[in-house]
This record gives C-alpha cells, sequence and structure tokens, in this order.
C-alpha cells in the first residue's frame, strides 16, 4: 500500500489528490459536490484515480459537513437534561437581547424550550456538592425525550468543570438507556468556567453529532466494502487529524 489520499468536499466541488510514494507522482481529480449526501462525490472522485483500493495506505478527508448542518439548521433533534433553573442559559447566552429590560432577545437555540428539561442537582462553583443528583429525575426526563423522537442528548449540568461527580452519574445512568452513543457531556466536551460556552459547546455538539457521524460512517462502509484497508482520517479544525471514532464523537471539531 504505497498511495495516499487526500479529499476535501466544498461547497461546489470535490477535488481529489493522489500521492503514489512507490513512484513519487500526484495526480488530481475534480468532480462536483454531491447533495445532499456528500458521500457520492467523494466516492465518485476516489473511484477516478484508484481501481484497487487496497492499493491505498490513508485517506484524509477535509469536510463542512458539521459547518453546513449548524449553518442550514439542518442537526438533529435533540434534548438537553440540566440543572434546576438552568434551562434557558441556551436561550440568554450572555444577556445579548435587542431591549434594555427583560431577558428574552430574538435568538433561537438549536434546542426549543420543552425540549430543554431539568432535575435537581447543584455543585457550588468551589466544587463542593450542594445537592446530589436525583437520578430517578435524571431517568424519567431521559425516557421523556426518548419518547419525544431526541436523536442525541446533552448534559448540562452546574459548575461540572469544577466537579463532575454530579453530572457524571448522570451521564453513566443516561448511556445506560439512550438508544444510541450520541450522549454528550459538558465536563467531558468543554471542562472550563462559564456556563454559556460550556453549555452551548455542548449542545452543539449532540446537534452535530448524528448528522456527521452518519455521513462518516457511510464514508468508512464504502471504502471497507470497496477492499479499503488503511487509515481513514478527518481533518480538524485547528489543521491536525483525528481517527473516525473520535470524529464521530466530536464532529464539531471538524473542518
Amino acid at each position: 500500500m504505497s498511495k495516499m489520499i487526500g479529499v476535501d468536499v466544498g461547497g461546489t466541488f470535490t477535488d481529489v489528490f493522489l500521492l503514489d510514494e512507490a513512484t513519487g507522482t500526484a495526480t488530481v481529480a475534480k468532480v462536483p459536490t454531491t447533495r445532499p449526501d456528500q458521500s457520492g462525490g467523494f466516492l465518485d472522485g476516489i473511484g477516478q484515480k484508484v481501481d484497487d483500493l487496497s492499493t491505498v495506505a490513508a485517506v484524509v478527508h477535509g469536510t463542512t459537513a458539521g459547518t453546513n448542518a449548524l449553518l442550514e439548521r439542518k442537526g438533529a433533534k435533540i434534548g438537553v437534561i440540566t440543572t434546576h433553573g438552568l434551562r434557558d442559559v441556551l436561550e440568554m447566552r450572555r444577556r445579548d437581547r435587542p431591549r434594555t429590560w427583560g431577558l428574552r432577545g430574538d435568538f433561537a437555540p438549536v434546542v426549543p424550550r420543552n425540549l430543554r428539561l431539568e432535575v435537581p442537582e447543584r455543585t457550588l462553583a468551589d466544587g463542593t456538592i450542594r445537592t446530589p443528583v436525583d437520578l430517578g429525575a435524571v431517568k424519567a426526563a431521559a425516557q421523556q425525550l426518548i419518547d419525544e423522537g431526541c436523536l442525541a442528548v446533552a448534559i448540562l449540568f452546574a459548575n461540572a468543570y469544577a466537579n463532575a461527580e454530579n453530572e457524571a452519574k448522570a451521564v453513566a445512568t443516561i448511556r445506560a438507556m439512550w438508544p444510541n452513543d450520541h450522549v454528550s457531556c459538558s465536563s467531558e466536551i468543554l471542562p472550563e468556567i462559564r456556563e454559556f460556552e460550556r453549555f452551548s459547546t455542548t449542545a452543539l455538539n449532540a446537534y452535530l453529532q448524528p448528522e456527521v457521524s452518519g455521513y462518516i460512517n457511510r464514508l468508512d462502509q464504502a471504502l471497507t466494502k470497496g477492499g479499503f484497508g488503511g487509515e481513514f482520517m478527518i481533518v480538524q479544525s485547528n489543521g491536525g487529524v483525528m481517527g473516525t471514532d473520535t470524529a464521530c464523537r466530536l464532529p464539531i471539531r471538524t473542518a
């Protein structure tokens, strides 16, 4: 396996770069991007340059699938389970509102209010647990979101960056009953101070995860079916790469 392939999917065209290390040659191909499923153009472009995928050592893919889904508001139907009293953090943001008085603005978060559920629990800013998490309420909230047809859930607890114990217990409970792997935990995604930043980042992770992971899994399966046995990597927005397992869990980091 002496060949490496780079694929960049854009809004109009999909570009393919093939490097044959055995001969030291490089070639390119350009094909129309297929919408709404970009995997069609991806596979078509590779097929124009390689007949036998078993000769390919690595495929590196840059995609805006996550960015596009966010900008077009085409992410998954998701729910939020949060600390009692904090269901509106995603909507209030940093209190940037068009009028001086009042708490509400004109921003619509990716999770509607009826799918943002509260449970009893409280961790203080110094990490002290004031109220242990009510796991019975967590189970009931998770089941309500499942019954509502949510494909993913974000768990957003107050001050979980300082002490993740309550959040970790809730996440373990939810993951044991959630029908898929799309359970996003704020202390895992962004364990840093400030509730809105942590909450919004984790909510977007849940919102994009089903879309991006489905896209990547379709590509992975198609490549494997074609005989590909090398590494399939996704370009991150910081310029690095990651394996597809990680990309399916952290889609918002894809470029």
